[in-house]
């Protein structure tokens, strides 16, 4: 019997958790449990062991965390605790086949891996996987587990790769997501389990880890269950608590399995558990989940998903705000980037956004600490600003300071109050004469955060979305990756780029190139230098800006500052009106001289 004609008459329970329960049996937390499968197979043995007499039907391979560059191993080191872990959990399955009677099957456990570099090269994540599949194959498992994944990456190609080398193998999808449903690539648990859904090379998909039973049982209330893919739920035991030094799970049998029940009623076929849980855990979930099959409908479901999901899309484009409706009609728009100031003292930005919207701004953006110095909180400022002055804003979100809960946070309070416009940046990092105090955060960056913003239009703002755009530097040296960095931000979600400063010939190629080459509208950075001195610090100081010699030379150390704002002006109108094919113009006007911009608009005009 395979599990495929197990599952059409009963549910399957599975094992939990091994990491954890390996470091509670002989207090060695700071141990991984894969080399165990060498060094401690006797251990390994009774946890297996352990875990089918609590009546698991399934039990995972000691492997999750074997990846070359976990473990820090090479290939064959890596074979041969994959093979000793199969060997061990094999031995056990049939043992107790013998003794009960019951079937039992064994799933290879496969995690996220990462790429590496070795011996000078970089090794691909898809190779190892295949070798990992390989192994699993040759040591005759019953099904592929690919579980606690983010997103659809590698899972995709190994479990297609799987399917296409032994059609009969069973494959099962994983993914974790925190409590409010999302993973830490920004994608929520309804689209993942889309995704994976019209993958057909899985025959189950499913959550694990991340959250305890309280916060999964909301998740699988509030998911789209796929109608013809086995579903499985596998939540941590709960969550960690510090006694003396040390993480420990306090035990909750009860608590999770009245949870597991409620989560079994949603038509859930496979159930287990995850982190923190152990024999006692799977032996409750046995006594108390009914054994009677789910049914579920084969259908076109996939199709159906696609359709859904275009139509989402669909109503996004029909959404859009004002701004981004100027663009979408070919209005040369003008954003204005004003700094926030380094104290509470706002009254000059204030006025600053009060002159431009006379002069005809269309938004103005608010810089997040650029350069790592603290000012203002850009979206607490935009928040002001709009509010007094009424023209848009667009505040930018810099993934250094902020964490993925703070994040979520901010962009909500933006949301009710009213800001639909943002520009997602990675940013600087700490200056290091902080470094001592203050850390990066970079849970996100900025492909990751656009990616984490779709998801969010999509299950909250569909019909009145977030608009985001991305900054591109155009000066970089290697202009193709570039190029490849704007089309994974477009694919995240990103409706426009603003550009650093454009002075010379160069960036304006590369810029007409990007325009003709990616489908997106693009606002072209416009700086005026205003003085020899800020001239030939831009040049000399600041990284990803281009100022040609020539430009630099049409400045003077005894320039008056009439003079050199004059001068600033009029290489600025040149270079724009070289760029007719942008999309309009971003202005990072020095120390926020608003008059810069009135003589450009009144010289333009």
């Amino acid at each position: 019997m395979n599990i495929g004609e197990y599952l059409k008459t009963r549910r399957l329970i599975t094992d939990g958790a091994m990491g954890t329960y390996y470091a509670k049996w002989g207090g060695k937390e700071s141990l991984v449990s894969e080399w165990a499968n060498i060094k401690e197979p006797e251990i390994i043995a009774e946890i297996h062991r352990a875990y089918l007499a609590a009546g698991a039907s399934l039990i995972r391979t000691n492997t999750f965390a074997v990846g070359r560059q976990t473990l820090r191993i090479d290939g064959e080191q890596q074979e041969e605790i994959v093979r000793a872990a199969c060997r061990i959990a094999k031995a056990e399955i049939k043992a107790h086949t013998v003794r009960t009677g019951k079937p039992c099957f064994l799933a290879g456990d496969i995690g996220p891996l990462r790429e590496f570099v070795e011996n000078g090269e970089t090794t691909d994540a898809e190779s190892e996987y295949r070798a990992l599949v390989d192994l699993f194959l040759e040591e005759g498992v019953s099904a592929l587990w690919f579980e606690t994944f983010p997103d659809m990456g590698g899972m995709e190609k190994a479990a297609s790769y799987a399917k296409k080398k032994f059609p009969s193998i069973f494959c099962a999808g994983l993914f974790c997501v925190n409590q409010n449903g999302y993973s830490v690539s920004g994608i929520h648990a309804n689209r993942l389990i889309a995704q994976a859904t019209r993958l057909e090379a899985l025959d189950a998909v499913g959550l694990n880890c991340g959250v305890g039973s309280g916060h999964m049982l909301h998740i699988v209330e509030n998911l789209h269950l796929p109608k013809e893919k086995y579903f499985c739920v596998l939540p941590n035991a709960g969550y960690p608590e510090q006694l003396q030094n040390r993480m420990v799970f306090m035990r909750n049998e009860n608590y999770f399995c009245k949870n597991m029940e409620d989560i079994a009623a949603h038509g859930v076929s496979i159930l287990g558990a995850c982190c923190g849980s152990s024999p006692e855990y799977i032996g409750e979930l046995a006594k108390k989940i009914p054994s009677s099959a789910v049914s579920i409908r084969i259908e076109n479901r996939g199709a159906e998903c696609k359709k859904n999901e275009n139509l989402r899309e669909d109503k996004e484009n029909a959404n859009e705000n004002n701004f981004l409706i100027q663009l979408l009609k070919h209005k040369k728009v003008i954003a204005v980037e004003l700094d926030p100031p380094y104290d509470a003292n706002d009254q000059k930005i204030i006025a600053a956004a009060q002159r431009l919207k006379e002069i005809g701004a269309d938004l103005i953006t608010i810089a997040d600490s650029p350069q790592g110095r603290s000012r203002m909180d850009s979206v607490l400022s935009a928040v002001k600003l709009n509010h007094i002055t009424g023209i848009p804003v667009m505040p930018h979100i810099c993934c250094r300071d902020k964490n993925m809960i703070a994040m979520r946070s901010i962009l909500l309070g933006a949301y009710a109050n009213g800001i639909r416009n943002f520009l997602f940046v990675t940013g600087d990092p700490v200056p290091g004469e902080l470094r001592s105090s203050a850390t990066g955060v970079f849970d996100y960056n900025s492909m990751k955060l656009m990616s984490f913003v779709r998801e969010i239009n999509r299950e909250h703002f569909p019909d009145e979305p977030i608009v985001y755009g991305g900054a591109l530097n155009q000066g970089r040296i290697n202009f193709d990756v570039e190029l490849s960095r704007a089309q994974k931000k477009i694919d995240a979600g990103a409706s426009y780029f603003l550009t650093q400063p454009v002075y010379g010939a160069r960036d304006i190629e590369r810029l007409f190139l990007l325009k003709k080459t990616l489908n997106t509208k693009l606002l072209a950075g416009i700086m005026p230098l205003v003085s020899y001195r800020n001239a030939n610090f831009v040049k000399n100081e600041v990284r990803g800006i281009d100022v040609p010699d020539k430009v630099l030379s049409s400045y003077h150390p005894e320039m008056s500052r009439e003079e050199g704002e004059d001068v600033g002006v009029r290489i600025s109108l040149a270079v724009m009106k070289e760029l007719d094919f942008v999309d309009g113009f971003y202005f990072m006007l020095p120390f926020n001289r608003v008059g810069l911009l009135e003589k450009i608009i009144r010289e333009k005009l």
